[in-house]
């Protein structure tokens, strides 16, 4: 629950694991380690499924096509 509204039935928003563009001078060498592995199985996830919406608009242009 957001511990402002004692009445709200949503609950409270965690923080991101990273965001964009925040400060990283307070973080240690195993955080920011573990920061880029988090992005970079994110980018992999990313192109996983960019690649198949590729495939999906591949088929459609060749079956369209006919």
């Amino acid at each position: 629950m957001i511990e402002d509204d004692p009445f709200s039935i949503r609950p409270a928003k965690l923080p991101a694991a990273h965001e964009i563009g925040a400060d990283l001078s307070t973080l240690s060498e195993a955080e920011l380690e573990e920061r880029i592995t988090l992005l970079e199985a994110e980018i992999a996830r990313l192109r996983a499924t960019l690649n198949g919406k590729r495939s999906s608009r591949a088929a459609a242009d060749a079956f369209f096509k006919r």
